[in-house]
């Protein structure tokens, strides 16, 4: 059983949802990206979502397009990325930990080498983006036979035509676009969620993860009485631009953590 398969079937036995915290790797800088990702779990998290910092994040918001930013900016790269992921689970074992991003970093730094460097490090799985299923031979079959997860993204624009196609070779969760745009937009409404989480349990058993525009603790609990998981990035995110020091962005960051988790733990 994979770390996510582990996770998620503890979860459902505590009858609670998972909180998935995104962060980019080198955002402020290394070591203290490094001290966010290793105080994560401390603080609530249950799944991280680690960033793979890219130039074209097309997909993200201002608040994410400025964490790649400053990240490319400290000169982190794929391999300190890895390195990351290495140092942390000198610590943490248990954590599901996946990379997220765009194939333009993979592909570049070389795919076979990729898959076999990040399993290696520690990564459970990967969320790539701007991959559709139709290329599935080009990173999802091979991350899966090196032992990786590969987790697709939805959006209520996915018809049920579209759906099994999407879904096809997932694995680990689904997670769930709640709004069309950018991360950090504006958050869906429930009814909207309630209308799209039955949908999407017709065309899949794997846990469902509903991210983009989650913000506060009483929002996450409201998705966490409806899905398996709920996903924050730009909120955290956030944090780390409005800190005046990269100290002060690790203890924001952290606290709000703290504050999402006791939403969602406690949601049922």
């Amino acid at each position: 059983m994979s770390r996510l398969q582990q996770r998620f079937a503890e979860l459902k036995q505590q009858n609670r949802a998972a909180l998935v915290t995104f962060v980019t790797a080198g955002d402020p800088d290394y070591p203290h990206a490094l001290a966010i990702l290793k105080g994560l779990p401390e603080a609530g998290a249950d799944v991280i979502e680690l960033g793979m910092p890219f130039t074209d994040p097309m997909a993200d918001g201002p608040a994410i397009q400025l964490a790649n930013i400053r990240a490319l900016e400290q000169g982190q790269n794929m391999l300190k990325t890895l390195s990351m992921v290495r140092e942390f689970r000198k610590e943490n074992s248990q954590t599901p930990l996946v990379l997220m991003g765009y194939y333009n970093p993979i592909y570049h730094y070389g795919v076979a080498r990729f898959v076999a460097d990040a399993k290696e490090a520690g990564v459970d799985g990967l969320i790539v983006v701007d991959l559709p299923p139709e290329h599935n031979d080009e990173l999802c079959e091979p991350a899966q036979a090196g032992g990786l997860d590969f987790i697709r993204l939805t959006t209520p624009t996915t018809d049920d035509h579209r759906l099994p196609k999407v879904l096809e070779g997932s694995s680990g969760f689904v997670y769930y676009v709640s709004v069309t745009g950018v991360t950090g937009a504006q958050a869906a409404t429930l009814d909207h969620l309630d209308q799209a989480v039955a949908r999407l349990r017709r065309h899949t058993e794997l846990p469902l993860c509903i991210g983009f525009g989650i913000r506060t603790p009483e929002h996450a609990a409201s998705v966490a009485q409806r899905a398996e998981g709920v996903v924050v990035g730009s909120a955290l995110v956030d944090r780390i631009a409005k800190a005046n020091t990269p100290a002060q962005a690790v203890e924001d960051v952290l606290s709000l953590c703290r504050q999402l988790a006791e939403g969602v733990h406690n949601a049922r």
